[in-house]
């Protein structure tokens, strides 16, 4: 996956997806969660970085998962 030209790091990308997705929170939920991690960013930007690159990841974590 290709984060360039995100204004945040790799990780904090990744983290918002994971919170919004895996648990009942709302952007805004995920946007005050962050900034208590000292990574001020809006919930516009999570709900951009969730439309973008969440397809995205689920595609590649079935590319590596074993039929059952």
């Amino acid at each position: 996956m290709n984060f360039k030209g995100s204004h945040f790091p790799k990780d904090i990308i990744l983290i918002s997806i994971r919170w919004y997705v895996s648990y009942p929170l709302s952007y805004r939920h995920v946007e005050e969660l962050m900034e208590e991690r000292a990574a001020h960013l809006d919930h516009a930007t999570v709900s951009r970085w969730v439309i973008k690159y969440s397809p995205l990841l689920e595609a590649e974590f079935r590319k590596s998962k074993c039929s059952v």
